[in-house]
Protein backbone atom coordinates (compact mmCIF):
# COMPACT_ATOMS: atom_id res chain seq x y z
CA UNK A 1 0.00 0.00 0.00
CA UNK A 2 1.14 3.35 -0.72
CA UNK A 3 0.53 7.04 1.23
CA UNK A 4 -1.00 9.36 -1.21
CA UNK A 5 -1.99 12.95 -0.56
CA UNK A 6 -5.60 14.21 -2.24
CA UNK A 7 -6.37 17.74 -2.44
CA UNK A 8 -10.06 18.58 -3.34
CA UNK A 9 -11.79 22.35 -3.91
CA UNK A 10 -15.33 22.05 -3.19
CA UNK A 11 -17.67 25.41 -4.87
CA UNK A 12 -18.20 27.64 -2.07
CA UNK A 13 -21.82 27.63 -2.54
CA UNK A 14 -22.27 24.55 -0.57
CA UNK A 15 -23.74 24.78 2.94
CA UNK A 16 -21.75 23.37 5.94
CA UNK A 17 -23.69 20.27 6.04
CA UNK A 18 -23.33 19.73 2.20
CA UNK A 19 -19.37 19.93 2.92
CA UNK A 20 -19.58 17.61 5.57
CA UNK A 21 -21.78 14.80 3.66
CA UNK A 22 -18.92 15.46 0.69
CA UNK A 23 -16.31 14.69 3.19
CA UNK A 24 -17.81 11.54 4.62
CA UNK A 25 -18.43 10.03 1.07
CA UNK A 26 -15.00 10.62 -0.10
CA UNK A 27 -13.56 8.87 3.24
CA UNK A 28 -15.89 5.76 2.67
CA UNK A 29 -14.69 5.69 -0.78
CA UNK A 30 -11.00 5.33 0.46
CA UNK A 31 -11.74 3.45 3.70
CA UNK A 32 -13.05 0.71 1.40
CA UNK A 33 -9.72 -0.44 0.26
CA UNK A 34 -7.19 1.47 2.03
CA UNK A 35 -7.03 4.16 5.47
CA UNK A 36 -7.47 7.34 5.78
CA UNK A 37 -4.62 8.74 7.90
CA UNK A 38 -5.73 12.74 8.27
CA UNK A 39 -8.75 14.49 6.54
CA UNK A 40 -8.05 18.64 6.92
CA UNK A 41 -10.58 21.35 6.31
CA UNK A 42 -8.61 24.19 5.09
CA UNK A 43 -11.53 26.25 4.92
CA UNK A 44 -12.67 29.01 2.03
CA UNK A 45 -9.45 30.25 0.05
CA UNK A 46 -8.98 32.53 -2.45
CA UNK A 47 -8.90 31.24 -6.10
CA UNK A 48 -5.60 31.71 -8.29
CA UNK A 49 -8.37 32.18 -11.41
CA UNK A 50 -11.54 31.76 -11.37
CA UNK A 51 -13.10 28.26 -11.83
CA UNK A 52 -16.78 27.96 -13.26
CA UNK A 53 -17.11 32.17 -12.05
CA UNK A 54 -16.17 31.42 -8.68
CA UNK A 55 -13.37 33.51 -7.00
CA UNK A 56 -13.38 31.00 -3.62
CA UNK A 57 -13.75 27.38 -2.63
CA UNK A 58 -13.68 25.07 0.00
CA UNK A 59 -10.19 23.33 0.52
CA UNK A 60 -10.09 19.61 1.83
CA UNK A 61 -6.79 17.75 2.17
CA UNK A 62 -7.15 14.00 2.62
CA UNK A 63 -3.88 12.01 3.59
CA UNK A 64 -4.04 7.84 2.78
CA UNK A 65 -3.06 4.83 2.71
CA UNK A 66 -4.23 2.69 -0.62
CA UNK A 67 -3.43 0.37 -3.38
CA UNK A 68 -2.79 2.50 -6.77
CA UNK A 69 -5.92 0.63 -8.69
CA UNK A 70 -7.86 3.21 -5.79
CA UNK A 71 -7.05 6.55 -7.04
CA UNK A 72 -9.25 5.53 -10.30
CA UNK A 73 -11.93 5.09 -8.62
CA UNK A 74 -11.37 7.88 -6.45
CA UNK A 75 -10.92 10.50 -8.81
CA UNK A 76 -13.99 9.22 -11.37
CA UNK A 77 -16.04 9.97 -8.00
CA UNK A 78 -14.37 13.22 -8.11
CA UNK A 79 -15.27 14.15 -11.73
CA UNK A 80 -19.06 13.31 -11.08
CA UNK A 81 -20.25 15.07 -8.13
CA UNK A 82 -20.70 18.63 -9.55
CA UNK A 83 -19.42 20.41 -6.09
CA UNK A 84 -15.89 19.25 -7.23
CA UNK A 85 -14.19 22.11 -8.54
CA UNK A 86 -11.09 20.86 -8.76
CA UNK A 87 -8.65 17.79 -7.63
CA UNK A 88 -5.64 16.68 -7.49
CA UNK A 89 -4.34 13.40 -6.30
CA UNK A 90 -0.48 12.66 -5.36
CA UNK A 91 2.23 10.08 -3.89
CA UNK A 92 4.00 10.82 -1.33
CA UNK A 93 7.55 9.10 -1.28
CA UNK A 94 7.94 9.74 2.59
Amino acid sequence: MNKYESVIIINPSVDDEGIKTLIKKFTDIINNDGKVEKTEELGKKRLAYEINKNKEGFYVVFNFEAKPELIAELERNYRIDDNIMKFITVKNEK
